[in-house]
């Protein structure tokens, strides 16, 4: 790994299921992976709808910003991938609800598969400091 970079690991959200860092550090910015709706203390999937999964998601989201020493108003950037762009409306709330008035650039597409079959998947680009 370069010398600017460090990757970011915290127990305060899910462990990585694969062969990547739950976030890094680089050039000012931290690059988080996409986050699930898993609990972190019991590794279960929180939430029946959509809705409640993003819920789950934005904790575990702020959770890994704040081991890089930011929260959820230095994000520049999320993408938000999910199962059924029939649940756009209730991710969009709880996603709204968990910025307040931050509102950073987003993507959002439907997607035919996430991880462990959740319905909400979403990943983020921070400015650090």
């Amino acid at each position: 790994m370069a010398e600017n970079m460090q990757v970011v690991k915290t127990e305060n959200a899910p462990a990585a299921i694969g062969p990547y860092s739950q976030a890094v550090s680089a050039g000012g910015f931290l690059f988080c992976s996409g986050q699930i709706p898993l609990d972190p203390k019991t590794g279960h999937i929180v939430g029946e709808t959509a809705g409640e999964q993003t819920v789950q998601v934005m904790a575990n989201l702020s959770a890994v910003l704040e081991a890089a020493g930011c929260d959820l108003s230095h994000v520049v950037k999320t993408t938000i991938f999910l199962k059924d762009m029939n649940s756009f409306t209730a991710v969009n709330e709880a996603y709204a609800k968990a910025m307040g008035e931050h509102r950073p650039a987003r993507a959002t597409v439907e997607v035919a598969r996430l991880p462990k079959d959740v319905l909400v998947e979403i990943d983020c680009i921070a400015v650090l400091g």
